[in-house]
């Protein structure tokens, strides 16, 4: 092994022991733990995995509740640069050349089974929760950038300014990644993620969020009843959002 490489393992080491043994204090009562290590295991069901399915039918164009609840719930907000703001959840829309027929649908983080930006990160600070919640463990981000490349859906946004006004339960700082977290400190409330309230509120009812292993729970059902489909189903990483009549 050569030096570098001595001195690579070392630095990760560092990081993820110190991760165990510190806590990064951002502001009054919020810290980077909220997200990492074995408290954010320790909350997660083995027997579970969430997920979202959600209906591009009922998504209306115009709307865009879903990305308010989230920018409301975890305290994050663009700020009219495309380049470089942050974006938990986003609207796309797609275009059959065809027909010329246009979909609206909200892209996230996918929860992949098999997430790329976990096998990519150096530190550890990207992993999967046992309930199949893919996050970013803040105090071990480098801010690499390495999980954003890797993933297929542009899901991650770096933070390059300075934050304020956080929230407690969503630590954010300054030369980290971030992405959606399903609104995990709802899960673990038994509540569901603030942009499902939010989608229902308005009376759109185009989200479902549930427990895919749970063969009663109303998103199973409606995945057996109705065809769905994942994006990018060609790279096989059998995502946790689900997209129906895109």
């Amino acid at each position: 092994m050569s030096c570098g490489a001595k001195k690579d393992v070392s630095r990760r080491d560092f990081l993820r022991s110190g991760a165990s043994l510190a806590t990064l204090q951002l502001a009054p009562g919020v810290t980077l733990m909220a997200f990492g290590g074995s408290e954010a295991q320790a909350a997660a069901d083995a027997g579970k995995r969430w997920g979202l399915l959600i209906d591009a039918s009922k998504c209306a164009p115009d709307c865009n509740a879903c990305i308010t609840a989230c920018q409301d719930e975890n305290g994050w907000k663009g700020g009219g640069n495309a380049e470089t703001d942050v974006q938990w959840i986003r609207k796309v829309t797609l275009k059959d050349k065809s027909s010329g027929r246009e979909t609206s649908l909200p892209v996230m983080c996918q929860h992949c089974e098999s997430p790329p930006c976990v096998d990519v990160c150096p530190t550890g600070a990207s992993f999967k929760r046992k309930d199949g919640i893919v996050l970013v463990d803040k105090h071990i981000c480098i801010g690499c950038r390495y999980c954003m490349m890797a993933c297929p859906f542009k899901a991650r946004s770096f933070v390059h300014e300075r934050v304020t006004n956080q929230k407690t339960h969503a630590p954010r700082g300054i030369g980290t990644v971030e992405s959606c977290t399903l609104c995990v400190h709802r899960v673990d409330e038994g509540r569901i993620p603030a942009c499902v309230e939010a989608c229902e509120a308005a009376g759109h009812g185009a989200m479902v969020f549930g427990d895919l292993l749970d063969p009663e729970s109303e998103i199973s059902r409606r995945l057996a009843a109705y065809p769905s489909v994942a994006l990018r189903p060609d790279l096989d990483l059998n995502p946790g959002v689900r997209y129906r009549e895109i």
